[in-house]
């Protein structure tokens, strides 16, 4: 039984006037035997089938008609319709009645023209849409290289269909999108807000809940290879990953033993934890030194950096905690070290959102592992019990790519924490 649809009747009883190749309807009598309300289902039907290219021959049926309806084919038929729970009318007995009583010489197709309007086949208009939509992902094309992948993607999963539902709203969305693309990441980073104003159609572009931020979101996230996640934090993070924050406040990085500035030194001198906010690194870029041995330790959990502060005080070498995924204060710090010369040696949770981390911060600075290889990987499952499996999809370890295979082959993931002793005996005064 097919379904309901609905067909927009004429207002009140008149119907509209006869297109010209119509002449030979008589649109009043049409508007009061076929544009009854009661019959707008059965208009419906037959342009459904009109559309599909379907022959009006057959019958339709409507379950469930109320009264209205039964005395509106009534009146059509001249005899009142079977009785029953649903109401069933030939179209080619309501083509030939038109015919027969003169109201529409041509039949049910052209009163239902009459009535309704050209009625386009679907295959047509899909067409139509198409070459649309294909208008509207043009500008994807004129991105560069390392978006070719994600532009093929927006293509095929309809995102941006979503976000937009029409080819006349999503044009004007993949150009801003495009255009916001074309300018990230951006160095030093910046608040949101004020990159929008700078490169979009003001301030509030890319707040959320607008469409063009999941876009634009997405987009990113393929420049800066920033993981699959959710909620608010995630999105901030990886909105950071491509230099565009909240405020230059929330971003921060955790430290221990830099120096550079007289906070730092003192905090250094008593060999205690300091935080630094994104505005004080990009107020100032040298607001850290590089230490006198050359080289920062990086890790990725703040127990490690606190175990070593408990441990060695202020004779504990410098060290950059990322807490998860680099934050654009622990980027711009790193960067600046890096670019006076620092060596950066890095170490992270052996899993493979660890090894994800360690392949973003890699994007942006360069460094070298730090018991962070498949050698260290798998003397570490080995000796350590009651480690969790391995969960998640697999991941790259370009510095190594034998750690990525050792990772597979073992299966069990072994935090930082697992491992602390051999981070503090490398931190450790005997170790230098």
């Amino acid at each position: 039984m097919e379904a309901t649809p609905t067909a927009p009747p004429p207002a009140g009883d008149t119907a509209p006037d006869p297109a010209p190749d119509q002449a030979g309807i008589d649109a009043e009598r049409l508007g009061r035997l076929l544009g009854d309300p009661g019959l707008a289902w059965l208009v419906g039907r037959a342009r459904q089938r009109m559309a599909r290219g379907r022959p009006l021959t057959g019958s339709v049926t409507l379950s469930d008609p109320d009264a209205s309806q039964r005395r509106a084919v009534e009146r059509l038929l001249g005899r009142a319709p079977r009785a029953g729970g649903s109401l069933s009318v030939r179209l080619d007995t309501v083509d030939a009645v038109l015919r027969r009583s003169g109201v529409s010489p041509d039949g049910l197709a052209a009163a239902v023209v009459a009535l309704t309007g050209p009625v386009p086949l679907r295959a047509e208009t899909r067409d139509r849409e198409e070459r649309a939509w294909e208008e509207v992902y043009a500008p994807l094309g004129t991105l560069d290289a390392e978006l070719a992948p994600w532009a093929e993607r927006i293509r095929a999963d309809g995102l941006v269909r979503r976000l937009a539902r029409t080819p006349e709203a999503a044009g004007p969305l993949v150009e801003a999108a495009v255009c916001a693309l074309r300018a990230l990441p951006v160095s030093p980073p910046m608040p949101r807000a004020m990159f929008a104003a700078r490169n979009l159609s003001g301030a509030h572009a890319l707040d959320e809940g607008t469409p063009l931020a999941p876009l634009v979101l997405s987009g990113l996230r393929s420049l800066t290879g920033f993981p699959d996640g959710a909620g608010a934090q995630w999105r901030r993070e990886a909105w950071a990953s491509a230099g565009l924050l909240k405020d230059d406040l929330s971003s921060t990085v955790l430290t221990l033993n830099l120096r550079g500035t007289p906070p730092l030194d003192r905090m250094a001198d008593a060999g205690e934890p300091a935080v630094l906010t994104l505005r004080s690194l990009t107020r100032d870029t040298s607001v850290a030194a590089v230490p006198a041995t050359g080289t920062v330790h990086i890790c990725e959990n703040p127990a490690v950096l606190s175990a070593a502060a408990d441990a060695f005080g202020p004779a504990c070498p410098p060290l950059v905690c990322l807490q998860g995924q680099p934050s654009a204060a622990a980027l711009t710090l790193l960067r600046g070290l890096s670019a006076q010369g620092a060596g950066l040696l890095y170490h992270g949770d052996f899993d493979w959102g660890g090894v994800r981390i360690a392949t973003a911060l890699g994007r942006s600075v360069p460094w070298r592992p730090w018991r962070y290889t498949a050698a260290h990987y798998r003397a570490a499952a080995a000796r350590v019990a009651g480690v969790p499996d391995l969960t998640g999809p697999p991941a790259a370890t370009p510095w190594d790519p034998a750690l990525a295979a050792a990772l597979a082959e073992c299966g069990v993931r072994v935090e930082e924490e697992a491992v602390l002793d051999d981070l503090l005996a490398d931190l450790g005064p005997g170790a230098r």
